[in-house]
């Protein structure tokens, strides 16, 4: 078969600080492409829909399938949906991804027939098995349809089974991170085995770790022709071994590159011998989840950390000389004094400090907690920029105090001032045609804007975000759980050791089965 596959436009956040590459649509690909299929890629971060038109008329696919990794992409994704079907009709038109493995029923219904099925979970096994099995396809594992749900899908033991089809990415000279313009991904492991309230990642790979052969890595690393990577896991290094052991390959293959990686104080603290490692091999960049300066946030997070956990890691990330991005989640329940607390804060650091919006995600225990709460259950909303969640100040004003405080901030790393100081680097990125790090420079305050945000909520809304009708019934993990549990290669899909439990302040507690 024929299949095309589309990467949805960038979301806010990625409109200034970073564009990445498709990876996980990139894995699935790989997936396709050994199963039989014929396969192209769309990335419409870089291209437009005109654009996505013009390939499905000269491709004429047989099945073409979308990618949906963030809720705000929902209903742009409905859209292409039924474009697709209105082009042509005979066209099976499967979805997949993080966010929307969650919300999989209701997105079917807003179809209105366009959707023939949804992917739950990972889609490397999943989506060859799926079109093999066409069109009796709803006794496959992770496959979603409006009259059936298959059975519960499992992880795949070896995340590195496939991989990725760089080859059907187009333009990469458009992706980069900051200043590693341009910038490759490349995946070390997959999971969490933490269980924040505020994340679902634990929820989506079931508090799994699974790790990729250190060798294939770095063989993975050596094909690359970027000169920077993005470390796409949720935790780098959590296991010291495992990092020293990619580290070994590295070398052995002779690897030079610069990379950004993101991980958790704790672990960096615990590991720091491999941070200093990889420092010197290229780690020049990490971003760090502070979330709070506040010790009960945090426990209400159920990060595990305490503030000054979280000091001491920055303090070893500057002695090993890797500068450090760090999020401070903003509680839309924020005063004045509380943003103007934040912005001290982090003008007296030398990092670069990024301010989110709490934002309750489907599969998030967050989201059952202050379900009842919800102001909008708009998609395009829920970004982590935007409040869905009452808020103490009036919003206008909250919108005024948070692109205030996140303005002020940035004055530390972008504009001119920045761009006299990093002139040798852009100089040099400009001689290879690359323009990305220098327009993110100048780009906040066109795409941060406190009028804007504030109107969004005024904005017609065609799909909307369902409240499940037990929404004050106790959750179990199990039910929260998108995959089964798999066997584990050397134990590495097995959840970490729980750490001991700190009591959380949640309306909904979820439970252990």
């Amino acid at each position: 078969m024929k299949v095309l596959l589309v990467h949805p436009s960038a979301l806010l956040y990625s409109q200034v600080y970073l564009r990445l590459e498709p990876l996980g649509m990139e894995y699935v690909a790989s997936a396709l492409r050994e199963a039989g299929h014929e396969v192209q890629l769309i990335d419409l971060q870089i291209f437009r829909q005109h654009h996505f038109e013009k390939q499905l008329r000269s491709f004429r696919p047989d099945a073409v399938g979308f990618s949906v990794n963030y809720l705000p992409n929902v209903p742009e994704v409905i859209d292409l949906a039924k474009r697709t079907k209105e082009l042509s009709p005979e066209i099976f038109v499967f979805l997949g991804g993080h966010s929307l493995s969650f919300v999989t029923q209701e997105v079917l219904r807003y179809g209105d027939g366009a959707i023939d099925c949804i992917i739950q979970g990972e889609g490397e096994s999943t989506a060859p098995a799926m079109l093999a099995a066409l069109p009796q396809i709803e006794a496959v594992p992770g496959v979603v349809t409006l009259n059936a749900v298959g059975p519960q899908p499992t992880l795949q033991a070896n995340i590195d089974r496939y991989r990725p089809a760089r080859d059907l990415t187009r333009k990469r000279g458009k992706y980069f991170i900051g200043e590693l313009d341009p910038c490759a991904s490349i995946e070390f492991s997959r999971g969490c085995p933490w269980d924040c309230s505020f994340c679902s990642a634990w929820t989506f790979y079931g508090r799994s770790y699974r790790k990729a052969d250190p060798e294939w890595v770095a063989d993975e690393m050596r094909r690359i022709h970027e000169p920077n990577l993005f470390i796409v896991d949720d935790v780098a290094f959590v296991h010291a071994e495992h990092g020293m052991a990619i580290a070994d390959a590295m070398e052995r293959h002779g690897v030079c590159k610069q990379f950004y990686a993101e991980t958790r104080c704790d672990v960096l603290i615990r590991n720091e011998e491999v941070f200093a490692r990889w420092a010197k091999l290229g780690l020049t960049y990490m971003f760090l989840g502070l979330e709070s300066l506040d010790a009960e946030q945090l426990k209400r997070f159920r990060k595990r950390s305490t503030p000054n956990e979280n000091f001491k890691a920055l303090e070893i990330a500057r002695k090993l000389g890797i500068r450090v991005a760090i999020n401070l989640i903003t509680d839309p329940s924020w005063t004045e004094q509380q943003f103007r607390h934040a912005q001290e804060w982090a003008m007296q650091v030398p990092e670069i400090v990024h301010l989110t919006v709490a934002t309750p995600y489907p599969g998030t225990e967050l989201f059952h907690s202050d379900l009842p709460s919800l102001t909008s259950t708009d998609y395009r909303l829920f970004d982590i920029q935007h409040a869905v969640l009452p808020s103490r100040l009036p919003l206008r004003e909250f919108y005024a105090q948070l692109v205030k405080t996140q303005s002020i901030i940035n004055r530390k790393f972008m504009g001119w001032q920045t761009a006299f100081g990093v002139s040798r680097i852009l100089a040099g990125q400009l001689l290879r045609g690359q323009t990305n790090f220098l327009k993110m420079l100048f780009r906040f305050n066109r795409a941060y804007n406190a009028e804007r945000f504030y109107s969004d909520h005024f904005k017609p809304v065609r799909y909307h975000l369902q409240r499940p009708s037990d929404a004050n019934r106790k959750m179990t993990s199990k039910e929260l759980m998108i995959h089964a549990p798999a066997p584990a290669r050397n134990g590495s899909a097995r959840p970490l050791r729980k750490e001991p439990q700190r009591q959380a302040s949640q309306k909904v507690t979820v439970t252990e089965d």
